[in-house]
């Protein structure tokens, strides 16, 4: 059976006056044609992934694109089987990436130098070169670029004060980074050249365009790639892929993401269903007994079962 639906990630910085009024209009555009997702409009643009048949969907780009304002905008598109999204959301934001800067940073006036995947690829094989992944951990944990740097932070408002605390590390370097679609990295890049760092560039249209790309074919990337879907990760490497991710009980080699489900945690883990069913879904053993934890409340587990499921398991998984 060939899938007959379609997922499309996009974002564009461009300049939208009345963005709490698009935002309205643009949620009863979307459900007007049926397609879900998550989208967030801002003063400085628009930043969205959605999922709809290949018909809405591409009633959806059609809409953007008879937009003056989004004629241009780029859409990464996936084939599925169903819907990545349960429901529509459309939501105002000040700011479509959060850098939490004093200063922000227009990425209209200043950004990295954009690096198409072939050149991307070329640079990345440069002793000079330093390779700054600019998500967050559990992204990184999924897959990254061989050789990245991976930045000792939870969210992406902490990756400008690590860079000031790790600043020798990019002493006379040439900087590449990279993130899911390019967004991120627009921001990122503009501030690191307004930090002084001249020699920046940034994966254009991100790590899913790179697996996209048919030169390189995403080679140099390690694992998968975490999407914000009910997918929760897609391939990028088809030359030599491996699997990076490690399974949070058993450390094996998995790339199975679910939330912890201790729903005040929700912690994104890595884990098989083997290890779910024996955690409970759980990151830790208080999240095992916490009172609402979703796994235990959906399969009705009695508190007997939790307490020896907890002897169980290894000492090692706190």
């Amino acid at each position: 059976m060939e899938p007959n639906y379609r997922v499309l990630l996009y974002y564009q910085y461009v300049t939208i006056e009345n963005p709490e009024q698009f935002k309205e209009e643009h949620l009863a555009f979307c459900n007007s044609l049926g397609i879900k997702g998550r989208i967030i409009v801002s003063h400085e643009g628009i930043n969205g992934t959605v999922s709809g048949t290949i018909d809405q969907t591409q009633a959806y780009m059609d809409g953007l694109h008879n937009d003056v304002r989004f004629k241009n905008l780029v859409f990464k598109q996936d084939l599925a089987y169903e819907h990545a999204f349960d429901k529509m959301h459309v939501r105002f934001k000040p700011e479509l990436v959060n850098l939490k800067l004093e200063e922000d940073v227009n990425p209209l006036e200043l950004t990295g130098t954009y690096l198409e995947p072939v050149a991307f690829y070329e640079a990345m094989k440069d002793e000079n070169t330093v390779i700054i992944d600019a998500r967050n951990d559990y992204e990184f944990d999924l897959g990254h670029f061989q050789g990245a740097i991976k930045p000792d932070i939870k969210t992406f408002r902490e990756l400008p004060q690590w860079i000031k605390d790790n600043d020798e590390l990019l002493e006379g370097k040439k900087i590449l980074t990279y993130c899911t679609g390019g967004v991120r990295c627009e921001k990122f890049s503009g501030w690191l050249k307004a930090e002084g760092h001249d020699d920046v560039g940034q994966l254009h249209g991100g790590i899913v365009t790179y697996g996209y790309d048919e030169t390189v074919q995403g080679e140099l990337w390690d694992g998968a790639c975490y999407v914000f879907d009910k997918r929760l990760s897609v391939p990028i490497n088809r030359v030599n892929p491996v699997v990076v991710g490690k399974d949070i009980l058993t450390l094996k080699p998995s790339e199975r993401y679910l939330n912890c489900a201790n729903p005040e945690c929700n912690k994104q883990i890595i884990m098989s269903e083997d290890s779910e069913e024996k955690t409970l879904g759980s990151c830790c053993r208080e999240c095992m007994i916490h009172p609402r934890n979703r796994y235990v409340l959906k399969h009705h587990i009695s508190k007997e079962t939790i307490n020896q499921k907890l002897n169980e398991l290894p000492e090692s998984f706190l």
